[in-house]
């Protein structure tokens, strides 16, 4: 199975931690959080690994398989850097991971060995995770809901009731073909502006409307997400203190 990252964009909110290179190249626990995910896939036997880049593609081209190139990424949000690995998935299965995100192997390959056209990871205990990260966590936390089969019912809007939230998205997920079909779909039915502004909660929202069906598989933790400063310092804490991150075979 191949992989795909997407890491276009530069992650403005680390400041100058990406003034002069994307936020995946930000170190941590002296490893960029790039390695740490490379190193989580192909612990997980990950054939080949793409990375859709844009700001400073040069400095991500050398950790890829293959490179694919948004140029428009400034303009453009992540629904869009996923369209230009669309060589790959047309053809077969991938896995698609957001740039700022470290994760256990143990959830790649339970994503790896799960069925269905679209298929998204969440934690069930992200609320522990996001105390840490953040003052009042409903601030930050979306809706998550599914049905009794783990089918998703909707996912990404704010709320402020603990109960639309059983997990949170964690921003690795996994297409087939028939399901990139059917997003490819969707996105033909926007007009250019909403579909270059699209995030991947939304496109999955509309997905929902349509009838597309999107399973999910649940994980306890063995992850973090990186996107101030305060969150580097909980997801080094984490690693450190876990002893998961001996499992990632650097």
């Amino acid at each position: 199975m191949k992989a795909i990252i997407l890491a276009a964009g530069r992650g403005a909110r680390l400041n100058q931690l990406t003034e002069n290179n994307p936020k995946c190249l930000v170190q941590l626990l002296g490893r960029t959080l790039l390695e740490w995910q490379i190193q989580s896939l192909r612990t997980s036997v990950v054939s080949q690994i793409g990375i859709v880049t844009g700001y400073r593609a040069d400095m991500l081209a050398p950790y890829a398989d293959r490179a694919f190139i948004n140029s428009d990424w400034e303009q453009t949000n992540m629904v869009q850097s996923l369209v230009c690995a669309s060589e790959w998935l047309e053809n077969e299965t991938c896995l698609v991971s957001y740039s700022d995100i470290v994760y256990h192997p143990s959830i790649v390959k339970q994503l790896m060995n799960s069925s269905g056209d679209i298929v998204i990871s969440y934690d069930r205990l992200w609320l522990q995770l996001w105390e840490k990260r953040f003052e009042n966590p409903l601030s930050d936390a979306e809706s998550f809901i599914m049905n009794t089969n783990g089918k998703l019912i909707e996912i990404g809007k704010k709320t402020q009731n603990f109960s639309d939230i059983q997990g949170q998205y964690m921003g690795l997920l996994l297409i087939n073909p028939s399901g990139w079909k059917k997003i490819t779909q969707q996105l033909t039915q926007l007009d250019p502006i909403k579909r270059n502004k699209l995030d991947m909660t939304s496109l999955l929202n509309l997905l929902l409307q349509s009838g597309a069906t999107i399973n999910t598989v649940g994980v306890e933790g063995k992850w973090c997400e990186i996107d101030s400063k305060k969150d580097l310092s909980v997801c080094e804490q984490l690693l450190s203190t876990s002893g998961w991150s001996h499992d990632f075979r650097f």
